[in-house]
């Protein structure tokens, strides 16, 4: 559901996750067994995706065929919620072997999620990383964490109950800090050596137990680049399925202009100012230099500094 004007990539689901009505067996049984019902399927966090007027989109297949090409398993079914009255359901096929070349031949083919986020239509991106996510989580997660028994899914495969000890156990979501220090006209990015030639991006860490949305902008900006934070705006979220984060977007104006990389996390920072900035969104690179892609939120918080 989309909330604002702004909305970045894996967010706004179209979908009603009818999350009060998805705990009733027999609900959510009669939604299954509707004729209308759809389904995406995913096998290896790849999505199936078909051509359509030159266009990837999501493949959508009858929900009951898609249950019955999985064995009919609840364990790798989940319900996403409705399209109107329509429900939406994913499910999920296991093995090394790709489905196109079996059961859904003809049907599409699996393509990584990350390709996906740069042609999907925004809507389609966000039912798909949303599926992902859930079965992620699920794949990490089968044994109880109390008592080490194997859990059974519930509530469409939001909930997971272990049959031994009663305990529940729901999905997690990771927060994330992804930050852009700025002072006066100029702001920093960082690389890690682990990223495509000439990429560098904003600064980000996650949120440690007990520690604040703005604690942890402060504490990871002095970590990754010795800077001090004086002031936070936020700018947005951005779910981020790989596999399963929650990006909290800020604005970070530091002390001073002393950075330097921790070595660790980072090899270079470097500052720019908001004209080098403005070259590289609309060039796509300038000085050796590319941004993130447009799909990240990284991106996202670039443009918006250099048009403030």
């Amino acid at each position: 559901m989309t909330l604002d004007a702004f909305t970045n990539t894996f967010a706004g689901s179209p979908l009603d996750r009818a999350g009060d009505r998805r705990r009733d067996a027999q609900w959510l049984a009669a939604r299954l067994a509707d004729p209308q019902a759809l389904a995406i399927a995913l096998w290896q966090g790849r999505p199936l995706v078909r051509e359509q007027d030159g266009d990837l989109r999501l493949a959508f297949l009858e929900a009951p065929l898609a249950r019955h090409t999985v064995g009919g398993r609840d364990e790798r079914l989940a319900f996403l919620g409705l399209q109107g009255t329509t429900p939406v359901f994913a499910v999920e096929f296991e093995g090394s072997a790709d489905p196109t070349e079996g059961t859904l031949e003809r049907l599409g083919r699996f393509e990584e999620m990350r390709a996906l986020a740069a042609v999907l239509p925004g809507e389609e991106t966000a039912i798909a990383g949303c599926a992902k996510s859930l079965f992620d989580w699920r794949l990490r997660h089968r044994f109880c964490s109390v008592c080490g028994q194997e859990s059974e899914v519930a509530d469409g495969g939001w909930k997971r109950v272990c049959p031994a000890c009663g305990a529940q156990h729901f999905p997690r979501v990771d927060p994330v800090t992804i930050m852009l220090p700025w002072i006066g006209d100029r702001c920093l990015l960082g690389r890690q050596s682990s990223w495509p030639q000439g990429r560098m991006s904003a600064l980000a860490g996650f949120v440690e137990p007990g520690e604040s949305i703005e604690e942890a902008c402060a504490r990871e900006v002095r970590e990754e680049s010795g800077l001090t934070v004086t002031r936070i705006a936020y700018h947005s979220s951005q779910p981020w399925p790989f596999p399963s984060s929650l990006m909290i977007g800020l604005l970070a104006e530091v002390a001073d202009d002393q950075a330097t990389p921790d070595q660790t996390e980072l090899e270079e920072v470097r500052w720019f100012t908001r004209d080098e900035i403005r070259r590289m969104l609309t060039e796509g690179r300038w000085d050796g230099v590319s941004p993130a892609p447009p799909f990240a939120i990284a991106h996202q918080l670039l443009k918006a500094w250099a048009a403030a």
